[in-house]
């Protein structure tokens, strides 16, 4: 476990070292003062030149990158060129925010998608298993802009179940400390807490529900055809000889074995949730990354270009990492394979 422990931690460096390489040419690729476009520091402005000296613009590109990771590895990632707000502040709020609806559409997904896929291996063939697989390749193949559209029209427009946008009705009065609305509610200090984090859940069911209707699609297909496949294995027929009930049979092998192919496919599932979120985030006007980042687009904001981008990359790559280990951890054939030959 040790061996394969250095060799993830070491892929994973080597990735973030890339990752900040990247970042850090994006201040000479975008227009403008490569200066301006790393502090958000104007070159009229009075503290232009210590910033300049601080940030190594007089030197070469070596030295500059040396200051860069020096002022992002601080948590100084410069501020805005809209609103002149410090950058990483309002990044980790957003964070946070597009978190929490990821990882509740995660739990939806999970919770509905893997169920749904037993069932339907479990009457492979049969009319119930090819109505779950029906409606399981329509959901996936469902455009999320085009499903965000349908259900605001069914549940916020003509049932009004849901509100349309943002977090919270303003009316409670929470302010925003941590980014996630639901623990915003918790912290605040408001009379209505019980009404607000009411509130504030009908505000994240549409989100989630959409933003997991695609991942939860895809989980259900990989774990119906691994379970299948494992049905079909020695050991469960052996299992099957043994007088096992086909219950038993799913719960104590064959189920076990098919969550181990499935798990490899946690990385691309999280991918397509943190993909799909900026749509998502757009569309409802939630406060998280995706939305931070579309708008800066537009406000040619080329700081939080940046940290929206470094931080959707690292996301993505510490998440792979932790499925990675919890994989090798859990499943020591994983190590085994990766190691035999040499």
């Amino acid at each position: 476990m040790t061996r394969y422990l250095i060799g993830r931690l070491s892929v994973f460096i080597i990735a973030v070292f890339l990752l900040t390489v990247f970042s850090f040419s994006l201040n000479y690729l975008f227009p403008g003062d490569p200066i301006t476009n790393m502090s958000g520091i104007r070159p009229f402005q009075s503290s232009y030149p210590l910033m300049v000296e601080l940030r190594g613009g007089d030197q070469n590109l070596a030295i500059q990158y040396m200051r860069y990771l020096q002022h992002l590895f601080a948590g100084d990632w410069g501020l805005s060129l809209s609103n002149g707000t410090p950058v990483f502040a309002d990044g980790i709020q957003h964070f946070m925010a597009s978190m929490e609806l990821i990882l509740l559409a995660l739990l939806v997904a999970v919770v509905f998608g893997l169920p749904l896929g037993v069932f339907a291996a479990s009457r492979f063939r049969q009319r119930s298993d090819q109505t779950v697989i029906s409606l399981a390749m329509v959901g996936y193949s469902i455009p999320v802009f085009w499903l965000a559209q349908l259900l605001i029209l069914l549940f916020a427009i003509k049932l009004g179940w849901f509100p349309i946008t943002g977090q919270i009705n303003p009316l409670y009065g929470v302010e925003p400390q941590t980014g996630s609305i639901l623990i915003d509610v918790f912290l605040s200090r408001s009379e209505y807490k019980a009404a607000a984090l009411q509130d504030a859940l009908n505000h994240i069911v549409l989100p989630v529900i959409i933003l997991a209707i695609m991942p939860m699609m895809l989980l259900l297909r990989l774990m119906r055809n691994a379970t299948q496949e494992m049905l079909q294995k020695p050991f469960v027929k052996a299992a099957r000889a043994r007088g096992l009930s086909e219950f038993r049979v799913l719960v104590k092998h064959a189920i076990p074995n098919a969550v181990q192919s499935v798990l490899q496919q946690t990385t691309l599932i999280f991918s397509l949730l943190l993909t799909n979120s900026i749509v998502v985030e757009s569309i409802f006007n939630w406060p998280g990354m995706g939305n931070w980042l579309i708008r800066s687009i537009f406000e040619r904001d080329y700081p939080i270009i940046q940290a929206a981008v470094l931080m959707f990359a690292f996301v993505i790559l510490f998440f792979n990492l932790l499925v990675e280990l919890y994989h090798g951890w859990r499943f020591p054939i994983v190590r085994h394979e990766q190691y035999a030959t040499r």
